[in-house]
């Protein structure tokens, strides 16, 4: 890491140098379009694809905890997703995807001619096609975990709420769920550590393309590493993630510090 942080302030090309160019690297970095469409794309999938992933996650658990119909074949198919990498889920998605080969293909061998769905080569909508993929890989790992924690509430509190006559719908929202606090920050470390790791999910799915509308961060680094010869910018770029890592986790502990403290202080009233 402090090899890293040097090389950013150097004018290290093909092979790393010890010419200290200061800020420039920096600089440079901010003039590049890629570079800002990246750093941005970074906050957007990680946005949708965390909010997104509890929500279903969450869902499901709590459907799976109401004993749905079917609820060991559910939890099978949910948690399948698990055990392929995102070089695999991003392949599976990039054919279903496909004009070619997948849903368009197959609409329009039904009848419907002028069925369209671009989502892939469209440049505005293809960061999606990544959040619905990435979506379907880690939902079933939040079940799975926001499940586990469902199970260990205690059963009083449930039967004092039919005694009190508490709808269910009310119980999970204003009292399960907050006691579960502990198990939702687990699940955002997680799918924050696969936001950063991202970079094969992309260059599975869309290769950063149409253009570089759905480049991250890591994709940028790795491209000018090894293909731009430019060792001292992809080394400011990535100098940048791990400043950004450390602010979100640092952001993340003082919250969570203050939600403990309002806690404990409400428990004290």
């Amino acid at each position: 890491m402090l090899w890293t942080i040097q090389i950013s302030f150097t004018s290290s090309g093909l092979l790393p140098t010890g010419k200290f160019v200061g800020l420039y690297q920096y600089v440079e970095l901010f003039k590049q379009n890629r570079w800002t469409v990246a750093y941005r794309n970074l906050f957007l999938l990680g946005g949708l694809y965390t909010a997104f992933s509890l929500l279903f996650g969450t869902l499901l658990a709590v459907a799976l905890d109401q004993g749905i119909r079917g609820k060991s074949y559910l939890q099978t198919v949910f948690l399948y997703p698990i055990a392929l990498s995102f070089i695999v889920t991003g392949l599976a998605w990039h054919w279903v995807l496909n004009p070619t080969t997948g849903l368009e293909f197959f609409v329009r061998g039904l009848g419907f001619e002028d069925f369209r769905f671009n989502l892939l080569t469209n440049p505005q909508l293809a960061i999606f096609t990544l959040v619905i993929a990435g979506v379907w890989h880690s939902s079933g790992l939040m079940m799975a975990i926001i499940f586990a924690g469902l199970q260990s509430v205690d059963g009083e509190i449930w039967r004092a709420s039919k005694v009190d006559g508490i709808p269910k719908l009310t119980m999970y929202r204003r009292v399960v769920i907050p006691m579960l606090a502990p198990v939702f920050i687990t699940c955002l470390v997680l799918l924050a550590m696969q936001v950063v790791k991202s970079y094969d999910l992309v260059v599975a799915m869309t290769g950063g393309g149409p253009g570089y509308s759905t480049d991250v961060p890591a994709k940028f680094v790795v491209d000018h590493l090894f293909e731009r010869a430019n060792i001292g910018r992809a080394s400011a770029a990535s100098v940048l993630m791990l400043l950004t890592v450390i602010v979100l986790l640092g952001c993340s502990t003082l919250a969570s510090k203050w939600r403990g403290r309002a806690q404990t202080d409400e428990r004290n009233t």
